[in-house]
């Protein structure tokens, strides 16, 4: 699945004094080229060999968690940015910074890539209900996303199903549930190895198929 670098990723990049990390699937836009030479950022290529990602049925220790939002999860997302700080986790925020109209995949899929490449060993997404971006996040190699309605919920998409990227409807659940939610899914191992085993049914049947 080809990467597209833009204008936003760029600016992004430059705020948190980060390169932008590329492969040979990697489309960076002109306007993104330019910008990132106006801003001293720099593309790297990542090696073939680290390109797969980390597995995320290998248990890791949380220690960084990126966060998105679209314009109808923004308020929650900054709500959850300090929560997630007060945790102890250092946190990406990818965006969406306004309550301005704008479109859930492209965040979705900007959590799911920095977890896809090792950025980030957990990710949350919030949108109005949140199924579309976990449909989205899905779609990243590597990324397992689960919707979340509760507690429970949570502790099993982690412990059963070694989620590693959390999507979280605003419209759906209030901010103290949100937290709640977060705090299970960050603090939560993936569980038994059988569980390890049919989690990895599901991540190699694109290939096998």
């Amino acid at each position: 699945m080809k990467r597209l670098v833009n204008l936003n990723d760029v600016e992004l990049a430059a705020r948190q004094g980060v390169d932008v990390i590329i492969d040979d699937q990697t489309i960076i836009t002109p306007y993104a080229a330019d910008r990132a030479k106006d801003l001293g950022v720099r593309f790297v290529k990542k090696k073939e060999t680290e390109s797969k990602g980390p597995d995320p049925t290998e248990v890791q220790e949380v220690k960084v968690v990126v966060l998105g939002a679209d314009h109808g999860g923004f308020a929650l997302k900054e709500e959850l940015l300090a929560f997630v700080r007060s945790m102890g986790y250092s946190v990406i925020d990818v965006g969406t910074y306004s309550s301005q109209s704008c479109d859930y995949p492209d965040f979705a899929f900007k959590v799911a890539d920095a977890v896809a490449r090792g950025e980030a060993q957990c990710g949350i997404m919030i949108d109005s209900v949140g199924i579309g971006s976990a449909m989205a996040a899905n779609r990243v190699a590597g990324v397992l996303a689960a919707k979340c309605n509760n507690t429970v919920e949570a502790q099993s998409a982690r412990e059963h199903n070694y989620a590693n990227v959390l999507t979280l409807g605003a419209k759906i659940i209030g901010e103290n549930m949100a937290r709640e939610i977060v705090r299970v899914f960050l603090t939560t191992p993936g569980g038994a190895e059988r569980h390890r085993r049919r989690v990895k049914k599901i991540l190699t049947y694109s290939n096998e198929h």
